[in-house]
């Protein structure tokens, strides 16, 4: 009995859908949908709008604050030329997020375009950027000139943070109660969120300024001794010894 005959609709049906698979596919491939997209991590917080369409008009589902890592589940230009990801933040929330915001750690150059972001940022954004470049590449040739200016910036920002300190903290306030007024510095508010980041302060009681307590000049010269960065921080290393032993 031929069943092809006797049942000529549902072989047309069976036909029809298996004619579509690889046009789904195909379109699928034209957005660059599918899996193994891997992680990216968000770097520059001005584009990472969390976006319903892949459009820089679409509708403001949220802001995705920097460091946050995404899943990526696909890709798609806009009619402004513009790449978006489509990505995962939690199990209930996805979107379309510009791709310039995120950096992908396992694609190659990801750590010189990050690099690049470093060295035009400044303050406390070098900082940050700084230190989700050294979590995301451990491996990354260009990790003992990312650690060397890591070290740098928090030295800088620590100038900042003296004057800050010394202008809010009320000397009477401070005697008014038993602790140590040194203590009051070192608990300082402002240093919160260098905290956060890794950072840690050592506090010259004479001057009462801050420092950077150099742990990223004492890596380079523990995990990259032979390289030129390894000499910089042995004088900034040096530098900081004299200045609070003294």
């Amino acid at each position: 009995m031929n069943t092809c005959s006797s049942h000529p609709r549902a072989a047309s049906i069976i036909l029809t859908t298996v004619s579509l698979v690889p046009i789904l596919c195909s379109s699928g491939n034209a957005q660059g949908q599918g899996p193994g997209w891997g992680a990216g991590i968000v770097v520059d917080e001005r584009l990472s709008v969390l976006r319903a369409s892949p459009d820089l008009s679409g509708k403001l589902l949220r802001r995705i604050g920097r460091g946050r890592a995404v899943s990526i589940t696909g890709r798609i230009r806009s009619r402004d030329g513009v790449l978006f990801y489509s990505v995962k933040v939690t199990r209930r929330t996805r979107g379309w997020l510009q791709k310039d915001a995120l950096i992908l750690p396992r694609r190659a150059g990801e750590d010189a375009r990050l690099l690049r972001l470093l060295n035009a940022s400044a303050d406390f954004d070098r900082v940050a950027r700084a230190r989700i470049f050294l979590n995301a590449f451990p491996r990354s040739p260009l990790r003992p000139g990312v650690l060397l200016l890591f070290g740098d910036a928090a030295e800088q920002a620590a100038i900042g943070l003296s004057h800050d300190a010394s202008r809010r903290l009320s000397a009477d306030e401070m005697q008014a109660n038993d602790a140590p007024s040194f203590s009051y510095f070192l608990n300082y508010s402002g240093i919160d969120r260098y905290n956060r980041q890794g950072v840690r302060f050592a506090f010259d009681r004479q001057q009462r300024k801050f420092h950077y307590d150099g742990a990223s000049w004492r890596e380079i010269i523990r995990r990259y001794p032979r390289s030129p960065e390894a000499i910089e921080a042995r004088q900034r290393l040096k530098s900081l010894s004299v200045v609070l032993t003294r």
